[in-house]
């Protein structure tokens, strides 16, 4: 700083244009990463519309009988 203003060059960040790219690699990486998750989910909601809409009546019933006691 000189006299209190910061000199032209502490604006410019170096390798501009690298950072740039970089940055736009991150962002592809991450919506990737976001379009993956939502693939996911969209299947497993597709999957299991029916346990989602209904979970009582898609769930089976127990199977299970009472048993006698003597």
């Amino acid at each position: 700083f000189a006299g209190g203003q910061p000199s032209p060059g502490a604006l410019v960040a170096p390798n501009a244009a690298e950072s740039v790219e970089s940055c736009g690699k991150k962002k592809n990486k991450q919506n990737k990463k976001t379009q993956f998750n939502r693939d996911i989910l969209t299947c497993f909601f597709l999957g299991n519309e029916e346990l989602i809409v209904d979970p009582y009546s898609a769930i089976p019933t127990s199977t299970w009988e009472e048993e006698q006691i003597n």
